[in-house]
């Protein structure tokens, strides 16, 4: 497993590894993360929901599989080797989200019967691969755990942020968010 030990290591891989598409999606890897953090910007989320945001995804640049792996039948677990690549720099406000925001997709697939359909391909083919939806006695386990709701607000970020040719504030713009959390 990778860890990642400095802003400037995290700052790097997004910019080195952004380029590339994004599982099916219209946007490159760094698009992605930057509209995900923007949109929680927006909304006038928290500094940490803002970093866990633009971080969420950093496992997709850790794993060795592909933009294919789906494809394969192979769930990622991004979620976990992102949260545990940051593990240990920053604070469970940031790390909680990343590492729940596929759960909250799976929660919201459960609460919500609209949002399954608003889902892209790329996104119902890797539910299925991620458990599907939740059932009763997950989604209140789901519920009961701290930064939950944080995790459903990054789930919707990281649903919208999936715009071509959005134009948002660079990379760097995020550097002192980060920096500020990290330790």
């Amino acid at each position: 497993m990778k860890t990642i030990h400095s802003v400037d290591e995290v700052f790097g891989l997004l910019a080195a590894g952004g380029s590339e598409a994004y599982f099916g999606e219209p946007v490159t890897q760094l698009e992605h993360a930057l509209q995900a953090a923007w949109f929680v910007k927006r909304k006038g989320g928290a500094e940490a929901l803002v970093a866990a945001a633009l971080l969420h995804d950093v496992g997709h640049l850790l794993h060795a599989e592909g933009e294919e792996a789906a494809d394969r039948g192979i769930d990622t677990q991004h979620e976990e080797l992102g949260a545990q690549a940051l593990a240990g720099h920053l604070p469970d406000a940031v790390l909680d989200p990343i590492h729940l925001h596929v759960a909250a997709k799976r929660y919201l697939c459960f609460a919500n019967e609209r949002y399954v359909a608003q889902l892209s391909p790329a996104s119902k083919q890797s539910l299925a691969l991620q458990g599907g939806p939740m059932t009763k006695e997950e989604a209140e386990a789901f519920l009961a755990l701290p930064h939950a709701q944080d995790a459903v607000a990054l789930r919707h970020a990281d649903d919208a942020a999936k715009v071509s040719n959005l134009e948002v504030p660079a990379l760097e713009s995020y550097r002192e968010t980060v920096a500020a959390l990290w330790r």
